[in-house]
C-alpha cells in the first residue's frame, strides 16, 4: 500500500486563514472504527504532582526513508482544535508519578475524537500512556534507553488537519523551538500519520531514540534547551481541503552555490559535546 506524508507551511490572512507550503510522504488509509478508540475525559483536575526530573531524552537516530513533496494548504483558524502533551521518562520515575493504579490508554483522541494519537515501539505496538487518578491530568509513558519510537496520528474524520510535533521542545521539521506559528504535516480523512523522526530532508528522518538526557537532541542543538527534555507535544489546525499536489519541477540546472548555506528548511544535525 502507498503511504503518504504531508507537510505545511502557512501565511497569515486578515480573514484569520493560514496558508503554505506543505510536504506530502508516508501516509496510509485506515478503516474507521471508533469503537476501538479510548476516549479522553474533560474532567476538572487538581493540581498535578511535579514529575520526576527527566532521566530520558530523544536523541537523533539513525536516517530512515522519509520522502516528501510539497502542496499547498490554509488553516479555517488561526487558534488550534487542539493542542496536547505526554510526559515520558524511564520506568521507575514514570511509576512514582502516577501511582500503584493509575490509568492506562493506547492512546489519545484528539479534536473532539477526530484524530486518534498513539506512541509505537519498534514493533509497531503502542506503548502504554499513564496517569494518576489523584487527579493529575498529565498522561505519561515509559521508555527505555535506546528503543527507537513512533509518533502516530490517525484522522478518524471526514476532516484534513495540520499537525505540528514536537519532542523535548524541538519541532520534529525545522530542529528549531516548538511554535503554534510552524509548518507541520497534513493528515487528510481517513489516512494515518508516522513520524518515525526529526526531518533531515525532503527524503529522510533520523530516527527518534530514546537517550540519556546527555545524549539527547535537545542538548547537543543550539535551539535545544535542556529544560524541555522528556515531553513530547501535538497541535492540530482543521485546513480547507488541501489542493493537489505541485508536480515537481524539472530543471537540468546543476545546483548554484548558497551563500546562506546554514539557514535550511530541516532540522540541523546535533553536535555532541566532548
Amino acid at each position: 500500500m502507498i503511504q503518504r506524508l504531508y507537510r505545511s507551511r502557512f501565511f497569515r490572512f486578515a480573514a484569520g486563514l493560514a496558508a503554505g507550503a506543505a510536504l506530502l510522504a508516508a501516509c496510509t488509509q485506515m478503516p474507521q472504527n471508533r469503537a476501538e478508540t479510548a476516549a479522553m475525559s474533560a474532567t476538572p483536575s487538581a493540581a498535578p504532582a511535579a514529575p520526576a526530573p527527566a532521566k530520558l531524552g530523544t536523541q537523533w537516530g539513525e536516517g530512515i526513508e522519509s520522502k516528501t513533496r510539497t502542496i499547498v494548504t490554509k488553516r479555517l483558524s488561526e487558534q488550534p482544535d487542539e493542542v496536547a502533551s505526554v510526559g515520558y521518562n524511564e520506568a521507575a520515575a514514570v511509576r512514582r508519578d502516577v501511582g500503584s493504579n493509575p490509568e492506562r490508554r493506547l492512546n489519545l483522541q484528539l479534536a473532539q475524537g477526530d484524530v486518534e494519537w498513539s506512541v509505537l515501539d519498534e514493533n509497531n505496538r503502542p506503548l502504554a500512556l499513564q496517569r494518576s487518578r489523584r487527579g493529575d491530568d498529565n498522561f505519561r509513558l515509559a521508555g527505555i534507553e535506546g528503543a527507537r519510537y513512533t509518533l502516530r496520528f490517525r484522522n478518524l474524520s471526514e476532516r484534513s488537519y495540520e499537525v505540528i510535533a514536537t519532542v523535548d521542545g524541538l519541532d520534529v521539521l525545522t530542529g528549531r523551538p516548538g511554535s503554534l506559528r510552524n509548518g507541520g504535516y497534513v493528515l487528510r480523512p481517513q489516512e494515518t500519520l508516522n513520524i518515525e523522526g526529526f526531518r533531515k530532508s525532503q527524503s529522510e528522518v533520523a530516527a527518534f531514540r530514546f537517550a540519556t538526557p546527555g545524549r539527547a537532541y535537545a542538548a547537543n542543538t543550539e535551539a535545544g534547551d535542556v529544560r524541555n527534555i522528556g515531553v513530547i507535544g501535538a497541535a492540530l489546525f482543521e485546513l480547507e481541503q488541501p489542493q493537489a499536489p505541485r508536480r515537481p519541477r524539472r530543471d537540468a540546472t546543476p545546483p548554484q552555490p548558497s551563500a546562506f548555506p546554514a539557514d535550511g528548511a530541516y532540522a540541523p544535525p546535533p553536535r555532541y559535546r566532548k
